[in-house]
């Protein structure tokens, strides 16, 4: 399959038309309407600095769907103990520039460049975007942010400081769309830290019918307040 080159017109070519890698096109732009229509049509951006825009769909996609999450039985105890406290929308900024400093602090490349933390803070003030965030005796300890868009959530990246603690807040964070009635959480891409939650590879065709069905609902749009004694109680009672 070709690369398609983006025009300054808001388009994207179909997804299903994206190269065996996930590679569909390049160039355009990050502003908010461009990176929405992106989203709504299961395509993403990510590149490296010094690299123009690429924006994949990959086959296939790593999903999690919310109510079949799988949380070990030490991150239980962890929080039982409530060693974290859970927030949600406080410190958005602060997340997303821990996590591209987390993996350039690891001597991996990240795509959180810049541009990329521009446009995501721009996303978060127009309500689209959301951090969830765990505090150790008022430190930032971990967190992770996304995109909101119907009853789909479409994870970017997590760091942490503290053991457990990105993985608390990603548990906070699947009980919480849950308990919205969200549909699954777009992880994009296999990781074995997110097959282990109970994240699993479908097709990129049964990924975007999901996706579809997901889009029929209104957005969840402004600040997200997330009760964390009343997420920790139904994490705690949960089957999983």
């Amino acid at each position: 399959m070709p690369v398609f080159l983006l025009s300054d017109n808001l388009t994207f070519p179909p997804a299903h038309f994206a190269r065996k890698d996930g590679l569909l096109a390049i160039g355009g732009d990050l502003s908010q309407e461009r990176l929405l229509l992106a989203y709504r049509n299961g395509i993403f951006p990510w590149y490296s600095p010094g690299e123009p825009i690429l924006w994949w769909s990959p086959n296939p996609r790593l999903v999690l769907y919310p109510d079949e999450i799988h949380i070990s039985r030490s991150l239980k105890k962890t929080i039982k103990k409530q060693q974290f406290q859970i927030t949600t929308d406080k410190a958005f900024s602060q997340v997303i520039k821990a996590c591209a400093k987390s993996r350039l602090d690891s001597n991996q490349q990240t795509w959180i460049v810049p541009e990329m933390i521009q446009a995501y803070q721009r996303l978060h003030q127009s309500g689209y975007a959301h951090s969830v965030e765990a505090w150790y005796k008022g430190r930032l300890a971990g967190g992770l942010y996304g995109l909101a868009l119907g009853k789909s959530f479409s994870g970017e990246s997590m760091f942490t400081y503290n053991t457990d603690a990105s993985k608390t807040a990603f548990v906070y964070l699947t009980t919480f769309v849950k308990a919205l009635g969200f549909h699954l959480i777009d992880c994009q891409v296999r990781t074995e830290h997110l097959i282990r939650f109970g994240g699993k590879e479908i097709s990129r065709r049964i990924f975007l019918k999901q996706l579809k069905k997901a889009l029929e609902f209104n957005d969840f749009r402004g600040k997200w307040n997330l009760d964390h004694d009343l997420i920790g109680e139904l994490i705690l009672n949960s089957a999983n």
